[in-house]
Formats: structure tokens, C-alpha cells, sequence
């Protein structure tokens, strides 16, 4: 069975889908979802791929797996839903966010908004035990997700690879890094952040290369997706009724 994105990655995706290890890996992740939590919900588990199509992916953000708390994780990397704590590592990206092009703090770990313009939040394993954290590592889901990245990399036009920490940088080996720009520092977690991450302006730095190449610049300030009020306001503004 696979999965229907209603998007440019199905049909891209469907012969993957139909591989004997992704079947393997289906029926274990139907194991562990009946045996106990498993993080996201399975109805989030492709938030990522639904939110960003191949074609409008500018920036890629690759996470290592899924946070491991009850309620955090829907479907995108270092994104929790609305209302939940922001984590250690989003608020150093918020921090760096600050930094470097001045955004103000935003109040929600919802990163949604940053998917709908274009910036693919994909984790290198998209499920993970309750309390444990890395505990489907070598399930399949690597495989998947280097098929992922190895299709954004084939396309001729470039995107930005934002690869914070080594699990991240394992996925540059699919990629041109003369003509996609590849951004490395270690992970913004904060037994890492200071050691590279903080200081590395890879906002900015992914616009400049986004202009550069004729794409539309991300709203990296705009993190959540907006309410109806604020959707109707950006309407009027852009002359819509």
C-alpha cells in the first residue's frame, strides 16, 4: 500500500514504496505502533512530504529522528505543534533566526509556515519510540529519506541544504555541492550549538543563494502557519478581497 501525497512526490515515490525493504519497514512500524507510543501520530507521519511538494522545495532542513515526548512531533523536523514547549535546539534556531536576519522570537515551535514557502522539514528517520530517542535507527526509514534527498539533488533546479550535525551531513553524498548550496555546522542541540552552529547566519545565507538563482526569498520570520484573521489581512494586502 502506498501512501497518496496528492503531490509531484507519488509518483516519484511509489516505486520506492513498493521496494521489499519499505514493506519490511511497514509491517515492523505496524508492530511497534500496536506495541506501544510511537512518535508522530501515523496520520502526521508524512506531514513533510504533504506540506512541501519536490517541485516548490527551495530549502532543505534535515533532522536527525522525530522528538520522543508525548505531543511534540508532527510529521517535520525540529517542529513541535502549536501550544507545546519550544525545545532546546528550536530555541537555538530561533536564537541564530534573531541573529542573523533579526526576526523577533516567535511564541510557537510550529514551523509549518516555513513549509508552505518552500522549506522541506525531513527528518533522516520519521519515527521513534516514546523516552527513546534514536530507537528506529536502521528500521528502513534512511534508505527512504537518502531516496528523498537523492531526487531533490537530481532536479536541475538548485536548493539549499541546510545539514546541521553528522546524521544530516551523511546526506550530502547525493548531492552536487557545485550547483545546490550545502550549509554544515554541527547540530543545534546545546551540547553543539556553540560549536559552530551559533554564528553561521545559514538564513541569510540561503535567501542570497535563493536571489541569486531567480527563486523568491523564504519569510523566515513567518514560522507558523497564520490564523483565518491573518490570512484574511495578507489578502487585502496582496489586493485580494
Amino acid at each position: 500500500m502506498t501512501v497518496p501525497f496528492h503531490n509531484d512526490w507519488e509518483p516519484h515515490l511509489r516505486k520506492e514504496m513498493e521496494q521489499p525493504y519499505y514493506r519490511e519497514l511497514r509491517s515492523r512500524l505496524a508492530e511497534e505502533y500496536r506495541s506501544g507510543p510511537v512518535y508522530p501520530d501515523m496520520h502526521d507521519l508524512f506531514n513533510a512530504l504533504h506540506l512541501t511538494a519536490l517541485a516548490d522545495t527551495k530549502v532543505v532542513i534535515l533532522g536527525q529522528d522525530p522528538y520522543h515526548g508525548p505531543g511534540q512531533a508532527h510529521g517535520l523536523s525540529f517542529s513541535v505543534q502549536p501550544g507545546v514547549r519550544i525545545p532546546p535546539s528550536l530555541q537555538n534556531i530561533y536564537k541564530e533566526l534573531k541573529d542573523d536576519i533579526g526576526c523577533p522570537l516567535p511564541e510557537s515551535g510550529d514551523l509549518r509556515g516555513w513549509a508552505r514557502q518552500g522549506v522541506l522539514l525531513l527528518n533522516n528517520v520519521l519515527t521513534v519510540r516514546r523516552g527513546e530517542a534514536a530507537s528506529h535507527q536502521g528500521l528502513g526509514w534512511e534508505r527512504f529519506t537518502d531516496r528523498i534527498v537523492h531526487l531533490i539533488g537530481e532536479r536541475k533546479r538548485p536548493a539549499v541544504f541546510l545539514l546541521w550535525g553528522k546524521h544530516a551531513q551523511n546526506k550530502a553524498a547525493f548531492l552536487d555541492g557545485s550547483r545546490h548550496l550545502l550549509l554544515t555546522t554541527p547540530h543545534p542541540s546545546p551540547f553543539s550549538a556553540h560549536r559552530g552552529f551559533l554564528g553561521s547566519r545559514p538564513f541569510s545565507k540561503a535567501n542570497a543563494f535563493l536571489e541569486q538563482h531567480g527563486m523568491e526569498a523564504i519569510d523566515w520570520c513567518r514560522t507558523a502557519e497564520p490564523t483565518g484573521g491573518e490570512e484574511a489581512a495578507a489578502g487585502r494586502e496582496r489586493g485580494g478581497s
